[in-house]
């Protein structure tokens, strides 16, 4: 099992260095993340950490804590310098979808349920990013969604149980960090060849 801990100890490592550039980023104001996506991460990684917890995630559930704390201090960067803070009604779907989660996980006392709902807001809440992504692809960081696919394929490899409740969140983060890392390139290149042609 110290494999394990090496595993979390490595993603935990990766999540620092995906979120400084990131937070500094925002900062100097050259990233400017959707503030929402970012208050759904915090909130629906911080309770797939607990549901972890108590599905016996153990050492690989600590990753995901580490990432809730610092996605909700991402949100209030964000917030404060005044990044895309456009929030919509189906913003506030997602938010409260998250925060529903936590009287089903209450009511079926099964964490996987909760995780369950967590991550398809969580998935949910890609979508003002992506919308913004697809319109402005240079305003989010390639590098860091690329460690973060790379965080979450480690955190699964290092959870001490696999089950639903401790599987299904970071794997999906991670295929959603790649589709929107094509995305984003995608875009780029689509604006670089506009921008060649009307050279």
């Amino acid at each position: 099992m110290f494999y394990k801990e090496i595993l979390s100890a490595i993603a935990i490592a990766l999540t620092f260095i995906a979120f400084y550039p990131y937070l500094r980023g925002i900062l100097q104001g050259t990233i400017k993340p959707h503030v929402f996506s970012w208050v759904i991460w915090g909130s629906t990684t911080f309770v797939v950490f607990l549901a972890q917890l108590k599905a016996d995630g153990g050492v690989g559930a600590w990753p995901i804590g580490v990432s809730g704390a610092i996605t909700i201090l991402i949100a209030i960067a964000a917030y404060i310098k005044r990044a895309d803070v456009a929030i919509t009604k189906v913003d506030w779907l997602f938010f409260i979808s998250a925060l529903a989660s936590l009287p089903l996980w209450y009511f079926t006392s099964n964490p996987a349920w909760a995780v369950v709902v967590l991550t398809i807001v969580d998935l949910l809440g890609f979508g003002p990013t992506v919308r913004k992504a697809y319109a402005q692809p240079y305003s989010e960081s390639l590098p860091f969604f690329a460690l973060f696919a790379a965080r979450n394929s480690l955190v699964v490899m290092a959870l001490e149980s696999y089950s639903v409740a401790t599987v299904l969140f970071p794997a999906a983060v991670a295929s959603a960090c790649v589709l929107l890392i094509g995305l984003i390139l995608y875009r780029r290149r689509e604006l670089a060849a506009s921008k060649a042609l009307k050279a």
